[in-house]
Parts: C-alpha cells; structure tokens; sequence
C-alpha cells in the first residue's frame, strides 16, 4: 500500500484518546475548581501561603488542559494518509498524558493546608 493512500483505520486513535481525554480534564477541572474550598476554613499566613501557591497551580492546570485539546485537535486534523499514521497516534496518546501529567503538577504546586 503507498505512503499515500487514505487509512481506514485513522480515526481510532483520534476518537479513543478522546473518549479519555475529555473526561479526564473536565474531571481535572472540576476538582481543580473545588480546591480553593479546602482552605475555606483557613486564616493568616496559611490562607496567604494557600493563595500565593494556588494562582501559579490554576494556571499550569489551564494552560496544560488547553495543550491537551490542542493535541487532540492537532490528532484529528492529520491528514488521513498511511505515512501519517505514526504522528497521528503520538499526538493523540500526548493528549491523554498531557492532562494526566497537567493535574498532577497541578497538585504538586498547591501548598495544602
């Protein structure tokens, strides 16, 4: 079969990793969402040290989801050709480790009371 020919197979890695993926970041994002809720009860230096910590996490949490989207988007729009099989696969598996990867440097960066 030539390089150029259209593979009928492209769209499984594309739509698994989506059915992972989105999940996956809406949950990372919901949780991410009710993390300013477990220092409600704070007060002074440990709400102040929460804060300054939680700013700079949402954000890598934000940005590391969109580059999720982003790869999978980018997996979806390969075009669908047998010689782009291998770059259609690696960024559709990127998407799902991005965003695993994303929530748990998310985590990592909160100062947890």
């Amino acid at each position: 079969m030539p390089d150029t020919a259209r593979d009928p197979r492209a769209w499984i890695a594309p739509l698994v990793c989506t059915l992972v993926t989105l999940p996956m970041g809406l949950t990372a994002l919901f949780i991410g969402g009710l993390t300013p809720m477990s220092c409600d009860s704070c007060d002074g230096t440990e709400a102040a040290r929460f804060d300054a910590s939680f700013v700079p996490a949402w954000t890598v949490l934000c940005v590391g989801l969109l580059l999720a989207v982003m790869a999978l988007v980018a997996s979806w729009t390969v075009p669908w050709q047998m010689r782009n099989m291998a770059r259609r696969v690696g960024l559709a598996l990127a998407a799902p480790a991005t965003a695993m990867v994303t929530f748990v440097a998310f985590m990592a960066l909160v100062d947890w009371p």
